[in-house]
């Protein structure tokens, strides 16, 4: 029996697998408990109603901010120059909602919407003050994936269309005032379909992948929009060689996630024209793929990494960026902060914010002067 209570204690004093940090705490728990205690009234409306207001944006000279607002049961885009309180609505969508926009200059929005609920995808050009409204994708049964915003171009845009062949995505520069569009590659064979299209810095097409056998990837570049395109290797399912951008320079350098040689992705360069990767990691994490990697267009450096665990985490790489965040930090507390919007000078920033409890709030942040003004929660009820 002696032995018995012995053994039985050994066996106490072992260690519990996991964490036990993680573990919450009794007086925490109590806590959330008398959180239930009141007359609170919940419906399922509060869980999954629409925004009032959401999806803010910047204009590219930082004068408006733009959002996706309620009309007629719809979402629609709204413009409000900063410092002003009063906005107007400059698109009148009441068959299905606005699903996405953003600026192409200073005067010109481009939106993308659900054509009758048949899930084509059309685009749409609109000026700020709601004029000149046309669409870009005039076609039946056509759906549209963007490539390219062009920003050094203000009235052009790259996008994907299946046009010619239902099931293929060829690729098309659009000017957004008339309408008129030219194809830049061509995408013919469903047997190898080209599945991604690229530009460099310029908005030139560059890079390319297709499918083959179902399960294979090839990745494909050239030079200059002139040429063909040349395969620069081909990779089976288990292998992941995903170009993000080109490096500064603009040649054959881009920046990928690899998990070439390596259990998980890290964030690598690459050369275009040999195959191989280039120098050093730059970012890697022991437990999970890294695939997200930022920069500044202005300043020409690599900003951030983003990664995600039990929740995202990002990772500085200038102190330019990691100062902002450190700002941003000591202003709004522990909530989760996304960086959605910018102007073109990168002085002005459109901040969201959320958590697991909260889908937060949006903020305009000044970058020069580390001015934080709330715009608007995102679920005020």
């Amino acid at each position: 029996m002696q032995n018995q209570i012995e053994i039985s204690q050994q066996q106490n004093d072992l260690p519990l697998p996991g964490d036990p940090n993680l573990v919450t705490p009794a007086e925490e728990l109590a806590s959330l408990i008398r959180m239930g205690e009141g007359k609170y009234k919940y419906s399922v409306e509060d869980f999954f109603r629409t925004p009032e207001k959401t999806a803010y944006k910047l204009s590219p000279d930082g004068k408006y901010i733009s959002f996706l607002g309620t009309y007629k049961r719809r979402q629609n885009i709204f413009i409000q120059k900063i410092g002003e309180d009063t906005s107007i609505r400059i698109t009148s969508e009441t068959e299905r909602d606005i699903s996405s926009y953003f600026w192409a200059n200073n005067n010109r929005l481009l939106y993308i919407k659900d054509s009758s609920g048949d899930e084509n995808f059309k685009l749409f050009a609109v000026d700020k003050d709601g004029n000149n409204s046309i669409d870009l994708s005039p076609f039946d049964k056509v759906r549209i994936q963007l490539i390219d915003k062009l920003e050094d171009s203000p009235d052009e845009v790259i996008i994907g269309m299946n046009k010619n062949m239902s099931q293929l995505f060829e690729p098309y520069r659009i000017n957004i005032v008339t309408g008129e569009y030219q194809q830049l590659a061509h995408n013919t064979n469903p047997l190898e379909p080209v599945d991604r299209w690229m530009t460099d810095h310029k908005g030139k097409l560059r890079i390319a992948t297709k499918i083959v056998g179902g399960t294979n990837t090839v990745l494909m570049y050239r030079a200059h929009e002139e040429e063909d395109f040349k395969e620069v290797m081909t990779t089976d399912f288990r292998v992941r060689v995903s170009p993000l951008f080109f490096d500064f320079d603009n040649k054959s350098i881009v920046y990928v996630s690899s998990n070439l040689h390596r259990d998980k992705s890290v964030i690598i360069r690459f050369d275009m024209k040999t195959g191989k990767e280039v120098g050093d990691i730059i970012f890697q994490h022991p437990d999970v793929d890294v695939s997200e990697l930022y920069f500044s267009k202005k300043r020409k450096v690599l900003t951030s990494v983003a990664y995600n665990t039990e929740k995202y985490h990002f990772h500085y790489l200038d102190e330019h960026s990691k100062i902002i965040a450190q700002r941003l930090k000591q202003a709004l507390g522990n909530y989760e902060r996304w960086i959605t919007g910018k102007n073109r000078n990168e002085d002005k920033l459109i901040i969201r914010t959320f958590s697991d409890r909260s889908l937060g709030a949006y903020y305009l942040y000044d970058v020069e002067n580390d001015h934080l003004d709330k715009i608007t929660d995102v679920s005020p009820w």
